[in-house]
């Protein structure tokens, strides 16, 4: 499995999950499934590896318990295994409790794959814990990126050298590639990540540390991976990551049929994906389906609290911070969910407070930083916000809430060359968010490039205007310019969409349409329909008068001349929704 035929000492233990692991398992053998996560989970707990112990164990929660005689042998111990037995145990005793120093001087010497791992895990993870002190420690953003693992650079010169001699197993390539992504040796990390997966396939930590390296699909698709049933878990992660979220929800529907519909993993992470296209009810049921099966869960809820947030779910969101602080207090999560609360009910100062508390937990949490920085943003912190956007931007440069966030901040400062740079990062990870189209066209406005904002803002409409702006802005965009057919036109189809929601009526943006559209009516000498836009704007508080004087204006015209033409809207139905019968404008002209 990819070591030196001369290497002497491998383990044994190691074969039964190498054997069942190099073999493509389907997912209707899921006995063989069962055994392969068994035998994966034993392995990794004896090196530590809490995160991707508890991957796999939920996993094989998930799946039917095996009978006695189906349950995989236990390990066999190699002779080199059996001399550094007791040194690893006290070792491991020392690394259990995070004295990892202390753990990595009783592993001097040993020669077993499995004590070389812990050694040098040691030496790593006490590398960062002294980082991470330090970077608490530290005052101001300046100090903080200064602070670097001191022990990452001799650690590659020995992982280098033992990986060009072929002499590193799945678990020490794994950490070879760590120490190269915080060295952001990144081409040559995602390399050896690769090459761990194929060394050992069912490690679930090698292949989430490649996620967080890949940056787009083309990389993806460039990737040579084992073919292996965890890969199928790993696509649909990595889709999610590339916010290709109807491809990721087929992926996990076809892993529940595949026989883990019982998989609180999976239900999280379809939530999360419900989450990110913005789809707040499914992603709401999801996550209260998830507390059930799960109550005392506390990852991810970060992600739920933000559902919670942006609904102003102000008691459900109370309730989960006070359930998660009963549970444990001291928790990432726990923290970002009471700074959501206290940012809910606008108490921004106390919500920074417990994101500043969050980081430091744990400096490299994304959503705190992200969170921080939309509070410092509610304070007019700008220099602090942008300073937290960029934190999270270098945690995970796929993050389109901080290169968003920026470009808002950039906007308060009137620095549209900066807005544009920053909202077309948010807009490539982000191409169907109408969001971040509305605020391109904005700032395309601004900087007097017309034409690209009509094509923002036509293409913000295309997609889908979660908050209905887009055609209001083209059809300003197009008064200013004096284009009044396109104008009316943008103007038309805006009261159209409204009314059919049944929004017509909280939407003061219509009183505006129907103001132009009478004027412009009126001009045409159409005024039947400027008639009909008029007595619309008496609805309205703010158009009122204006409404009553276009009415008198065409009743003196009608005393001197008659005219007729189509009716704008028809008749009305019943529920107000007005029915077009105008052609459309040509709009493609603005389609990008």
């Amino acid at each position: 499995f990819g070591l030196s035929s001369g290497l002497t000492g491998i383990h044994v233990q190691y074969t039964l999950v190498l054997i069942l692991s190099t073999k493509p398992c389907e997912f209707g053998d899921l006995v063989q499934i069962k055994k392969q996560l068994i035998s994966v989970i034993s392995l990794c707990k004896e090196r530590g590896l809490v995160h991707s112990v508890k991957w796999a164990s939920e996993l094989a929660f998930a799946l039917d318990p095996l009978p006695k005689n189906e349950l995989p042998p236990p390990a066999i111990f190699t002779e080199e295994d059996c001399q550094d037995l007791d040194a690893f145990g006290l070792a491991k005793s020392y690394f259990d409790l995070k004295e990892y120093d202390r753990a990595a001087y009783f592993l001097r010497g040993c020669r077993s794959q499995k004590a070389y791992f812990l050694y040098m895990y040691s030496r790593y993870l006490s590398g960062e814990k002294k980082k991470d002190d330090e970077t608490v420690d530290s005052l101001g953003p300046l100090e903080k990126g200064q602070v670097r693992n001191e022990a990452l650079r001799e650690l590659r010169v020995e992982l280098s050298k033992k990986h060009s001699a072929g002499e590193l197993d799945g678990f020490a390539l794994y950490l070879y590639g760590v120490v190269l992504r915080k060295l952001d040796l990144l081409k040559e990390a995602v390399d050896v990540f690769v090459e761990a997966t194929h060394a050992l396939p069912l490690h679930w930590g090698a292949w989430l540390e490649l996620c967080n390296l890949i940056t787009n699909i083309e990389m993806l698709k460039a990737l040579s991976l084992p073919d292996c049933w965890i890969k199928d878990f790993f696509m649909a992660h990595m889709y999610t990551e590339l916010q290709m979220i109807k491809e990721a929800l087929q992926k996990y529907q076809s892993l529940i049929e595949a026989g883990f519909s019982k998989s609180t993993y999976i239900i999280s992470q379809i939530a999360v994906a419900y989450h990110n296209i913005r789809d707040i009810d499914q992603a709401l049921a999801l996550f209260n389906e998830l507390r059930e099966q799960d109550p005392f869960r506390i990852e991810n809820m970060d992600t739920f609290s933000n559902l919670l947030y942006v609904r102003s779910m102000k008691p459900e969101l109370s309730y989960l911070a006070h359930n998660l602080v009963e549970i444990d207090k001291y928790r990432v999560e726990t923290c970002c969910v009471i700074g959501n609360y206290y940012s809910l009910r606008s108490q921004h100062e106390k919500a920074a407070l417990y994101f500043q508390r969050a980081l430091k937990l744990n400096p490299r949490c994304l959503g705190a930083w992200t969170l921080m920085g939309h509070e410092y943003m509610e304070m007019k912190n700008t220099s602090a916000a942008i300073q937290a956007y960029r934190h999270a931007i270098e945690v995970n440069k796929r993050d389109y809430r901080a290169w968003y966030g920026l470009g808002q901040t950039y906007e308060i400062l009137k620095m549209p060359f900066y807005c544009l740079y920053y909202y077309r990062k948010a807009h490539q990870l982000r191409p169907n968010d109408s969001r971040m189209l509305v605020a391109l066209g904005e700032s395309y406005e601004k900087l007097s490039q017309q034409v690209e904002a009509k094509k923002c803002y036509w293409r913000a409409y295309s997609v889908g205007d979660v908050e209905r702006m887009a055609l209001l802005k083209l059809a300003k965009l197009h008064e200013q310019l004096n284009e009044s057919d396109d104008a009316a036109q943008c103007y038309i189809i805006y009261i159209q969409d409204i009314f059919s929601c049944g929004e017509q009526l909280e939407h003061a943006e219509v009183s505006t349409a129907l103001r132009y559209l009478g004027q412009y009516y009126f001009k045409n000498k159409h005024y039947d329909e400027a008639s009909l836009c008029a007595q619309r704007c008496c609805d309205y508080n703010d158009a009122r008068e204006e409404g009553k004087a276009l009415l008198r204006q065409i009743s003196q015209v009608r005393d001197q001349t008659e005219t007729s033409s189509t009716d704008l809207f028809g008749p009305l139905s019943s529920n107000n929704t007005p029915v077009r019968r105008v052609s459309p404008l040509d709009l493609s002209s603005f389609t990008p």
